[in-house]
C-alpha cells in the first residue's frame, strides 16, 4: 500500500524531507507552505540591505519537484490537526494521512510586548526583509527632507534589539552602507551621522559562540561605528522611542526585532506535547511523544535523547537538514520492515560574517577558530554551497562579488507592490 506523508513547512528540514523522499515506491508526499516558494533565512539580512535580490534566495516549490512523480504541492496554511481522524484541516480544504511531519520553524518572540510586535520590524520571511529595505530607504530620504533636529535624528537613527548572529550581521552590513553608500549619494545628511545600535539583554554579542568570536565580533562593530548597549533588556516602543528595563532610552523611528524565536503551537495538539519555547517534544525518531504517526523536525522540536544535546538542539539550518533526512531514511526503513535509525546530530561548526573580510567560524572537528578574511570566505562558501539550486548559487556569487570589489550593494530600489482582486 501507498504511504500518504503530510510535512507542513518548506524550510530546510521539509524541503530535505521530501527531497529524499522523492521517486521512492510506496511513499505519496504531499508538501505544504503558506509560500509558493522555499526561501534561504541565513541570508535574509542581506536582501533587507540591498546586497542581493529576493529572487536570489527564493525557489518555487513546484519548480523544485517538477518531474517528481510521488511529490505534490498544496499551497495553504494549516489551520488544525485532527490526529484521531489522521486528518489536517488547512485554510483551503483538508488533507488525510498516514505520517504527519510538522516542520514549521518558528517566529519572532515578542515576549508579549504588543507595541513591538506592531511597530518594530522582525527579520524572518521575505516580507520582513523587503519591508525592511524600503524602510530604511524611505526614513532615509524623509529625514533629507525634514528641518527639525530632533526629528532628523529620529530618522536617522536604527536601533537592532538581539545581539545573536543576525543582529551582528544586520548591523555590520549597515554600518559598511553607512560609510561606503550613505556618506555619497545623500549630501543632504553630511552634518547629520546615521547611528546604528545593537542592543542585547546579555553581556555578550554571538551569545552561543566562543569568547574569542564574540570578543572579535564586538571589537569590528565598534571600529565600524556601531554603537553596543549590552545588559540592556527592551521593555517597550513607545512614540518613536525604545525604552529600556533600567529606565533609559533610545529615540528612532526604526527599531529591528531580532531578540527572540518561539515555535508555533497548533489547534488539535495537547498542551502536553510542548516543551520549553512552545517546541513540540519528540523521541530519538523524531516522533512526537504520545502522538502516533506525528513527527517534528527542525526548529519546531525538541529532542533531548541525543546524548551530545540533552538539553536540546541549537536551532540551526544544519540540525534542521539532517533531522529531515535522517526521518527520509526511517520512513524508507518502515517500508521496508527495517530498523530505524535514532537521530544523532553531527555538529559542523558556526560562523558569522560582521563585514566586508570581517566574519569569524569555529569548527568542531578538527577544533578550529578562524577570524578575518579566511572565515569571511568560509562563511561565503559555506552558504553558497547551501542554496537550494545552481541558478540562486551564480546569481548570488555574481551580486556578491559587484558589491566587495565595488563596496556598493546596488539592489536599493523602493517597490510597492498590490495585488488586485
Amino acid at each position: 500500500m501507498t504511504k500518504e506523508i503530510v510535512i507542513i513547512g518548506g524550510g530546510f528540514a521539509g524541503v530535505n524531507l521530501a527531497k529524499k523522499l522523492s521517486n521512492k515506491e510506496g511513499i505519496n508526499v504531499t508538501l505544504v507552505d503558506k509560500n509558493n516558494y522555499n526561501f534561504f533565512p541565513p541570508l535574509l539580512y542581506q536582501v533587507a540591505t540591498g546586497f542581493i535580490e529576493v529572487s536570489n534566495i527564493t525557489y518555487p516549490f513546484r519548480k523544485l519537484f517538477s518531474g517528481k512523480k510521488n511529490i505534490n504541492f498544496r499551497m495553504a496554511s494549516l489551520e488544525k490537526i485532527l490526529p484521531d481522524e489522521k486528518k489536517v484541516i488547512l485554510n483551503n480544504g483538508e488533507l488525510t494521512y498516514d505520517e504527519l511531519v510538522i516542520a514549521t520553524g518558528t517566529e519572532s518572540n515578542y515576549f508579549g510586548i504588543e507595541n513591538i510586535r506592531k511597530n518594530g520590524i522582525p527579520m524572518k520571511t521575505i516580507d520582513d526583509a523587503v519591508t525592511l529595505l524600503n524602510t530604511i530607504l524611505q526614513k532615509t530620504e524623509e529625514a533629507t527632507l525634514v528641518k527639525d533636529p530632533d526629528e532628523r535624528a529620529k530618522l536617522s537613527t536604527i536601533v537592532i534589539a538581539g545581539g545573536g548572529p543576525t543582529g551582528v550581521e544586520l548591523a555590520g552590513m549597515l554600518a559598511q552602507i553607512k560609510k561606503n553608500v550613505f556618506a555619497k549619494e545623500y549630501p543632504e545628511l553630511a552634518t547629520q551621522n546615521m547611528r546604528i545600535y545593537l542592543v542585547d539583554a546579555l553581556d555578550v554579542v554571538l551569545g552561543p559562540m566562543s569568547k574569542k568570536s564574540q570578543q572579535y565580533a564586538h571589537d569590528k562593530l565598534v571600529k565600524m561605528g556601531v554603537q553596543i548597549m549590552l545588559g540592556k533588556q527592551v521593555k517597550d516602543y513607545v512614540d518613536d522611542t525604545v525604552i529600556f528595563a533600567d529606565g533609559t532610552s533610545i529615540p528612532t523611528k526604526l527599531l529591528i526585532w531580532t531578540a527572540g524565536v518561539a515555535a508555533k503551537t497548533f489547534d488539535g495538539l495537547p498542551e502536553a506535547s510542548y516543551g520549553r519555547g512552545k517546541r513540540l517534544l519528540v523521541n530519538e525518531y523524531n516522533q512526537v511523544n504520545n502522538l502516533p504517526n506525528i513527527y517534528a523536525i527542525g526548529d519546531t522540536c525538541l529532542q533531548t535523547t541525543d546524548k551530545n544535546f540533552d538539553k536540546g538542539h541549537p536551532q540551526l539550518a544544519q540540525v534542521a537538514m539532517q533531522q529531515g533526512k535522517n526521518l527520509a531514511k526511517n520512513f524508507i526503513a518502515m517500508q521496508q520492515n527495517k530498523r530505524l535509525t535514532a537521530f544523532s546530530y553531527h555538529n559542523k561548526g558556526t560562523m558569522a560574517i560582521i563585514g566586508r573580510s570581517k566574519a569569524v567560524a569555529e569548527l568542531p572537528n578538527p577544533k578550529l577558530f578562524l577570524k578575518g578574511f579566511i572565515a569571511f570566505v568560509a562563511w561565503l562558501f559555506i552558504h553558497l554551497i547551501s542554496l537550494v539550486n545552481v541558478r540562486n548559487k551564480i546569481k548570488t556569487l555574481l551580486n556578491w562579488t559587484i558589491a566587495f570589489f565595488s563596496k556598493d550593494p546596488s539592489m536599493r530600489v523602493v517597490v510597492k507592490a498590490n495585488i488586485k482582486n
